[in-house]
């Protein structure tokens, strides 16, 4: 069952509530969203349901890193990530700091774009980060020019490309990844 970890009323916009993924409840609708063309930079397109519904029970079972399904009134909008940063390969490429939060953001496809939705729901989103934590760190993928350029007007600072390094566990396998380094203080 997934539990209610943060929720905030935007006027104008709705209400948002983040909930910890449930893998079992969750894996078919995530699935469907990471397997499309616009999902690619989340790294998972070509999995099967029961690939997705693995991986965020391993993300489930850590103290480290943790996934959210996100809502806005209610309907599903998007997955967000958080993790810390000395327990994630990011660790191997940059300097951390006490208070360091590590996110990932997927917006879902929607059937009808909405002017000015993903900066307001990320502006949520980075709160909700900041809660207990002092600076958001982030590494797109380095090819995702839009997102890069959003994560800019949205007030990041762009560091250097770097390469996240090969992940070869039992449990999980990421392969090497050529990104960029995002940070964000909210001040």
């Amino acid at each position: 069952m997934s539990r209610t970890e943060y929720v905030r009323t935007v006027e104008g916009f709705g209400t948002v509530r983040v909930d910890r993924i449930d893998p079992e409840r969750h894996a078919e609708l995530i699935h469907r969203w990471v397997n499309e063309e616009r999902g690619r930079f989340w790294g998972m397109n070509g999995t099967s349901v029961e690939q997705v519904r693995e991986i965020y029970a391993h993300l489930d079972s850590l103290s480290t890193h943790h996934g959210f399904l996100v809502h806005r009134d209610e309907v599903p909008v998007g997955i967000f990530q958080t993790y810390d940063p000395e327990a994630d390969r990011i660790s191997e490429c940059y300097a951390s700091q006490p208070g360091d939060i590590g996110v990932h953001l997927f917006v879902a496809p929607a059937a009808a774009p909405e002017r000015g939705f993903t900066e307001r729901l990320f502006g949520v989103l980075l709160d909700f980060a900041l809660t207990d934590r002092t600076r958001i760190v982030g590494e797109p993928d380095a090819a995702n020019e839009k997102v890069l350029a959003r994560l800019a007007r949205s007030g990041f600072e762009l560091g250097p490309e770097i390469t996240l390094p090969e992940v070869d566990l039992p449990e999980v396998f990421i392969p090497e990844k050529r990104a960029r380094l995002v940070f964000y203080t909210g001040a």
